[in-house]
């Protein structure tokens, strides 16, 4: 980070294992199942939180903390399906639904930070905000593809060697960090840009 550069309002932090089961890569999207339907459960909410937040802040210019927390929420969820779809953690991810900003340090492998901005919106760019993502849509499309492709061969170095290639694994968490920033600033919780960053 450049001296004097602040972190983005929204960070993904994972503690991966050194190692893995090896048979883990081939049977977590299929144990994952449950969270899978309350991750669909929590989108509707989120998506809804979104639509309102939408209309609240071009009239009032502020964000609710109320809605503030349930995005927290379901991003907090999503990462953490997310690293265990992907096998870079054993430990099964909680069902937790605390509804509140800071994360309540229930995942020893998992951490999102959220600081939303409540006041002070810039209403212009919040009007704009679904072609405003457009572009790091376009790229975190591409990112995903190689995603895929990167977690079928971690999977067979896994089942060989019981970890995950660093590269890899460094790329894998990259785009995690990525989509959790722009899934936030999609979901109106801070006005700043995300950057075009793996880190």
């Amino acid at each position: 980070m450049e001296p004097g550069a602040t972190p983005y309002p929204i960070a993904l932090a994972v503690d991966p294992p050194p190692t893995i089961a090896r048979w883990r890569p081939f049977v977590h999207w299929l144990l994952a199942f449950p969270h899978f339907v309350v991750l669909y459960l929590l989108g509707l909410v989120a998506g809804v939180c979104s639509v309102v937040a939408w209309f609240v802040i071009l009239f009032t210019g502020n964000l609710p903390d109320g809605l503030a927390n349930v995005q927290a929420l379901y991003l907090r969820y999503s990462q953490r399906v997310g690293t265990y779809v992907l096998f870079v953690r054993e430990e099964y991810p909680p069902f937790a639904f605390d509804v509140v900003v800071s994360d309540p340090g229930d995942d020893p492998r998992v951490r999102v930070d959220v600081v939303p901005q409540l006041t002070d919106r810039n209403r212009l760019t919040v009007f704009f905000r679904s072609l405003m993502v457009l572009p790091h849509a376009i790229v975190l499309a591409f990112l995903a593809i190689g995603l895929s492709i990167v977690s079928v061969i971690a999977a067979f170095a896994v089942l060989f060697t019981g970890r995950w290639p660093q590269g890899m694994l460094d790329y894998a968490l990259g785009v995690l960090r990525w989509g959790n920033r722009l899934s936030g600033y999609q979901n109106l919780l801070t006005d700043e840009y995300p950057p075009f960053s793996l880190d």
